[in-house]
Parts: C-alpha cells; sequence; structure tokens
C-alpha cells in the first residue's frame, strides 16, 4: 500500500454504501483528489466533522484502484464551524468551492496558486475582512486568471491599445476599443470597470469605495465571464445574495 500525506479543502462529500462518503478535495499538491472516507457516517467515527465541506485538513491517503483512500485527518482551519452561522457568507462560501472544483483541471496535477487563493479567500470570508460579495468577485476573477482566462479592464482585448475603454464583450475577453466593438458588446459604467479592475487585482481600497450599482453590474459580468469559460453556469450562485 502507498501512502501520502496533502494539505486539501473539501469541497464536497457524497455517500457510499452504508457507512462510507467520498470526499472530493481540492489539494495543494494533486489537485482534484475524490477519496473513500470509510466508516465516516458511523457515531463512533474518528473523523467526523473534520471531513465536511470548507474544512482545511492535512490528511494521510493510501493509493486505491479505483479510489484513494483517507486514513488519516488533521484539521488545520476550520473554516465550516466559522461559515455555518452565516448564511450569506455560507452560500458565498459554497460558490468558491464549486468555482475552485470546475476550474481545477482532474488530472492529479499540482494546483498551488488555485490551492492558496481558495484558503486565502476563505480566511478572509470567514474573517468577514471585506464584503462577502466582493471577496467572491474578487475570488472568481482571480482563479481564472490562474486558470489562464484573465479578461482584461484596461487595455483593449483585441488590439491590446490602452484604455479607458467603453465596451465590455464576454468572448473576446474584456474591454474593447471603438474599432474593435462587435455585437453584443456591452457598456458597463466606469465605476464598474474600475471595481472589476480593482478586484482583479487585489486593490481593496478602491474596491471598498464602490457604490451598490456598481457591485451589482460588476457581479455579473463575472458571472457571465465565468459562465462563458466553463460553458455552464454555477449552480449555487442561484443561492447567492450579494447586493440587494
Amino acid at each position: 500500500m502507498s501512502l501520502y500525506r496533502d494539505a486539501g479543502i473539501v469541497l464536497r462529500t457524497h455517500k457510499l454504501g452504508e457507512a462510507d462518503r467520498i470526499i472530493t478535495l481540492l489539494t495543494r499538491e494533486r489537485g482534484v483528489v475524490r477519496a473513500a472516507a470509510r466508516g465516516i457516517r458511523k457515531t463512533t467515527s474518528r473523523f467526523g466533522a473534520r471531513l465536511e465541506p470548507f474544512m482545511h485538513v492535512d490528511l494521510q491517503m493510501g493509493e486505491g484502484k479505483s479510489l484513494d483512500f483517507i486514513t488519516q485527518v488533521v484539521t488545520i482551519n476550520a473554516f465550516a464551524r466559522d461559515l455555518g452561522a452565516d448564511y450569506g457568507a455560507y452560500t458565498v462560501g459554497c460558490a468558491m468551492l464549486e468555482t475552485a472544483e470546475r476550474l481545477v483541471a482532474d488530472t492529479a496535477e499540482p494546483s498551488v496558486p488555485q490551492f492558496t487563493l481558495l484558503v486565502g479567500a476563505l480566511r478572509a470570508l470567514t474573517e468577514r475582512r471585506e464584503d462577502p460579495g466582493l471577496i467572491l468577485d474578487s475570488f472568481q476573477l482571480r482563479s481564472l486568471a490562474i486558470a489562464g482566462y484573465a479578461p482584461s479592464f484596461e487595455a483593449c482585448a483585441r488590439c491590446g491599445v490602452e484604455g479607458p475603454h467603453t465596451f465590455f464583450q464576454v468572448a473576446a475577453g474584456g474591454m474593447l476599443c471603438d474599432r474593435c466593438r462587435v455585437a453584443g458588446a456591452t457598456a458597463p459604467s466606469p465605476a464598474t470597470v474600475q471595481l472589476l479592475g480593482s478586484l482583479l487585482a487585489g486593490d481593496w481600497a478602491t474596491a471598498r469605495s464602490s457604490d451598490d450599482r456598481a457591485r451589482r453590474e460588476a457581479s455579473g459580468i463575472v458571472a457571465a465571464y465565468l459562465s462563458w469559460h466553463l460553458e455552464r453556469g454555477l449552480r449555487s450562485l442561484a443561492h447567492v445574495d450579494r447586493y440587494s
């Protein structure tokens, strides 16, 4: 039996047989991993709540023929405990987990930047550092950038001429100048474009100064851009109420 250790964030779980669960994790060294937690649904399980979604854990796992299996778990950060009492933050966190799983290729390849970004975003969310909606939009934009889909909010996404520009088109990859404008392009407000750029860059001072109108418009653009690259939307976003 070949054993290995890794750190991971639990993304989701589902039942396996009468007493087991399959745990889907984003790990630091192996990307998305699905592993069996044997006997976890028994009241005597020593794993218990340590393998619930949002938990940041250190694991020992064994390599199996079809599924790896978890042999040891140590809690690093109990994000699940902190998010459980705040429904708004919880729904934002669910959208983060789904984003991470969908963007990280299931190829057992290291995903250190994505893993580090998710840990940092969950920590910011549980510590209430910023508005949850801003944290989610920033996380999704930066996760897209790590995956190779960084949108352009300053230079024209087609010709590269420096902005500011008026038009945005999801399929083109960002803002477009007047000459590169295509059918279906929208014209977000300058405040929205500034907010999107600050969220991608992690400029929280600028992001905090944005108003609700810019935040709502920015959230719609982020969701549309993410859906385009994932080829379908996130189911968890339907439950997120960021800016009412």
